[in-house]
This record gives C-alpha cells, sequence and structure tokens, in this order.
C-alpha cells in the first residue's frame, strides 16, 4: 500500500484506492491479464494472418478445397468459429477462475461497507 493509503478506512467507507492495491485485487487483474492477453494476440495473429493471404496469396486462398468450398472461404468461416471458441473458452474461464475471486473481493467490500 501506498503512503496515503496506510490508515483503514472508517467502517461503511471503502477505500478503493487500497482494494485497487490489495493482493487479491491484484491476483485478480493477474488471472485476467494472464488469460485474455495471450488469446487476444492469437487470434490477432491469426485474423492477419487471414487478411494478409486474403490479400497477398490470392491464388492460394482461392484453391477449392471441395465442390465451390475454397481455401479463403474456409479460413474465414474458421474466423467466425475462432470467436465463438474463443468466447465459451472465456466464459467457462471467468466462471471457473474469475468469478470466485471477485465474489470474495465483493463480500470482503460489502462486509466492509456494512460495517462488520
Amino acid at each position: 500500500m501506498t503512503a496515503a493509503h496506510n490508515e483503514t478506512a472508517p467502517p461503511g467507507v471503502i477505500d478503493y484506492i487500497a482494494v485497487e492495491e490489495s493482493p487479491p485485487f491484484r491476483n485478480l487483474k493477474r488471472s485476467h491479464r494472464s488469460f485474455v492477453f495471450p488469446l487476444a494476440i492469437a487470434f490477432l495473429l491469426w485474423y492477419f494472418v487471414y487478411v494478409l493471404l486474403s490479400s497477398f496469396a490470392p491464388d492460394f486462398m482461392s484453391q477449392r478445397v471441395f465442390g465451390e468450398t475454397t481455401v479463403g472461404l474456409v479460413f474465414g468461416l474458421g474466423q467466425f468459429v475462432t470467436t465463438f471458441a474463443i468466447t465459451m473458452t472465456y466464459v467457462w474461464y471467468a466462471n471457473r477462475k474469475l468469478d470466485p475471486q471477485s465474489q470474495a473481493i465483493r463480500e470482503q467490500l460489502e462486509a466492509q461497507e456494512a460495517g462488520a
């Protein structure tokens, strides 16, 4: 904690700066970032590969995979599938890892606000 936040807040008053600097809140932020940033980077790389291939490798992207379906179409549909998979994975992760941490912080703040 910083020098300005060494004192505890009176009952019913929450020092949100102190909460933000607390180990449980920092752990929550670390858990969130350690999941979101790598996944976001991976998705952006996948997206830019798709865009670059579409722009600079039209012969590759126009190759037929089966029937009238091309590599470009498969990759484009893969973007949607990836988006849904990332969303479902994040919801699972948040429910399993982030929500219990945030619930504990919330309960502590509610108890502090109630003056307990």
